[in-house]
């Protein structure tokens, strides 16, 4: 895209954002801090639990939690699995194909409302896959952790990965209709 400024006209570029991993990205070995942490709320937690008809009071009564030896609220462990793997999308399966299995789920320490969770991931294997040349397959172990540095959770997954050039490419041919649209 070109612009003037004054006389002299100027190329410009757009810059992409980061779009994620690719199967040749990957290394086993690799550990990788996921950017953003999260604070659960009890908001979070009460609708999580309404919208998954999950009936156990303890992460919606807080009388009943109460009585309970945690002595409050927990939070929803289908939440946390969810967040924890929300959380590594765009570092691990942002060019994702398909998931193909969460394994050897473990919460070793409850999660609270208003704990903060961040996380991080380790590649443990890689492979092409037999019947695709347009993926492979990575298996990561992703664990979650609160403020305080204890553990919450932790899970291996495995997934197929677009090797660079196969992903579906939307973005660029969609921001250059709109720039170009705005430049009129």
């Amino acid at each position: 895209m070109q612009t003037l400024k004054g006389d002299v006209v100027m190329e410009q570029q757009i810059q992409i954002g980061w779009q994620g991993r690719f199967y040749e990205d990957f290394e086993v070995g690799d550990k990788i801090a996921h950017a953003l942490g999260r604070t659960i709320s009890q908001t979070d937690n009460s609708w999580f639990t309404q919208l998954t008809q999950n009936t156990n009071p303890i992460h919606f009564d807080h009388h009943y939690a109460k009585q309970t030896e945690f002595q409050k609220a927990i939070v929803n462990s289908a939440f946390t699995i969810a967040l924890v793997t929300g959380q590594s999308v765009s570092d691990i399966s942002q060019n994702v194909m398909a998931n193909l299995g969460w394994d050897e789920v473990r919460l070793p320490h409850p999660v609270f409302e208003g704990d903060t969770i961040y996380s991080y991931t380790e590649i443990l294997s890689k492979r092409e896959s037999a019947k695709r040349n347009n993926v492979g397959i990575i298996e990561v172990k992703t664990t979650g952790y609160n403020q305080d540095g204890q553990i919450v959770i932790h899970f291996k997954r495995t997934m197929m990965i677009y090797k660079k050039g196969y992903a579906p490419n939307i973005m660029k041919p969609l921001i250059d209709q709109v720039i170009s649209q705005d430049g009129k």
